[in-house]
């Protein structure tokens, strides 16, 4: 299946102001996040901005970049908007959204995100992580996954039933940390972007309960690694810290 991987980056972050363009390790935080891109393999790497700057640091790294509305209320629209621009042969079968923000991520994880659209029922694909710190279970900020093994990938698979900041699910056994990139097939991003905010999502803060209220089936890769999500001066040291110890301080 030819993939695409989109970038959605923006610089209106309250949290972090210009959060694309900070330095990590030499090199601004979305050159970082799309030379991770790169090395996966995947497919073709374009970052979607509506920033005239974000999209300049891309093209200096060699990587593509596309100019987007700046009214957009979440990446995967974004995005969308990009792969009319970039694809209006349709010729991308998978379109993978990956966060602007996660200078960390492994190259093998956005590999591992397709996996799931190997089962043809399969309509949305994303990654999850077993929560090993007991402070995360409680913690509204880390989004939990509720879902049901299959069977049949080894137990790494999960068809996802539900997403929630609460603790969840109750009882004995393992809770999964929900990591936030995408694989879409291409017409259930487009049926995705055409659904209306569902109550569940405008209730948990989580655009992915909109996908499930509408009967959307969504696969979890399980995967070893969480990986960093800047959103804080805190978190941007740390990221400094983790890629100039592993050689990307170049």
């Amino acid at each position: 299946m030819t993939a695409i991987i989109l970038i959605p980056a923006r610089m209106a972050s309250t949290r972090l102001p210009g959060k694309p363009l900070t330095d990590i390790a030499g090199k601004p935080m979305i050159a970082q996040v799309a030379a991770r891109a790169v090395e996966s393999g995947v497919g073709r790497v374009v970052v979607a901005t509506d920033t005239p700057e974000v999209a300049d640091a891309a093209r200096a790294e060699g990587v593509e970049a596309v100019m987007t509305r700046a009214d957009h209320q979440s990446g995967s629209d974004r995005i969308f908007e990009a792969l009319q621009t970039l694809d209006p042969g349709r010729t991308s079968e998978i379109i993978i959204n990956l966060q602007g923000d996660l200078p960390t991520i492994p190259p093998e994880d956005i590999r591992a995100v397709m996996r799931p659209l190997e089962g043809a029922q399969t309509e949305i694909a994303t990654l999850g992580v077993e929560i090993e710190d007991e402070e995360e279970k409680a913690n509204p900020n880390v989004v939990k996954i509720v879902g049901a093994p299959l069977g049949g990938a080894g137990g790494t698979r999960l068809r996802a039933l539900y997403f929630t900041r609460a603790t969840a699910p109750w009882g004995e056994g393992p809770l999964y940390h929900h990591i936030g990139i995408y694989a879409y097939r291409r017409a259930a991003l487009e049926r995705f972007v055409a659904l209306p905010p569902a109550t569940l999502e405008q209730r948990e803060r989580l655009e992915q309960l909109r996908a499930l209220e509408a009967g959307m089936r969504i696969d979890v890769e399980i995967v070893r690694s969480v990986p960093l999500g800047v959103d804080t001066p805190a978190d941007l040291e740390r990221a400094r810290q983790i890629l100039s110890s592993t050689g990307y301080s170049r």
